[in-house]
């Protein structure tokens, strides 16, 4: 079954909904062994940031249920450093445990095409390192790893290392 979705930009009527679903993907992480995203570490405060420097995306199904969400960043300098404005970084992926299967590929190729859109031709975007099976994800999507960022900055302080993955559009 592939995911019929409608696509919306996400307004502040929507944050509380951004960060069930972020803490909803977390969870599923922790459950599968994945030490990636921590549930309450993105805030409604996070969201309405990314709202106001870059674009915040909904998909919701048939039945106007939220199915997942991403957000869309124009320039990434912390894993990628300064770069020309050639890209559009895709960040937080989410998808509502339960939706259709298909639906982290249509939320992707949403993504893609607001970037081509803009006129940039490459749709890039990192995962972290200690994640292969979320590299095979995207690696099945057409995405090559061009780089390794090492000391990406992280919540508090910390620092983990990221695969930089990136993928022509357009």
């Amino acid at each position: 079954m592939t995911a019929q979705l409608t696509f919306r930009r996400a307004d502040t009527d929507d944050l509380d909904i951004l960060v069930a679903l972020y803490d909803g993907a977390a969870r599923w992480m922790l459950a599968n062994g994945i030490d990636q995203w921590k549930p309450g570490e993105k805030s409604a405060e996070h969201f309405l940031l990314r709202m106001k420097e870059g674009e915040v995306w909904l998909a919701e199904s048939a039945d106007g249920t939220a199915a997942g969400g991403y957000e869309l960043w124009w320039d990434d300098e912390p894993a990628w450093g300064a770069q020309p404005p050639v890209a559009g970084y895709v960040h937080r992926l989410m998808v509502r445990r339960g939706v259709a299967a298909g639906t982290g590929a249509a939320l992707l190729a949403h993504a893609e095409h607001r970037i081509a859109e803009a006129g940039r031709p490459l749709c890039r975007l990192d995962c972290a390192s200690s994640n292969p099976r979320l590299r095979t994800y995207y690696e099945r999507r057409g995405y090559t790893a061009v780089g390794e960022q090492p000391f990406k900055s992280g919540a508090g302080g910390s620092s983990y290392g990221v695969t930089l993955m990136e993928r022509r559009v357009g």
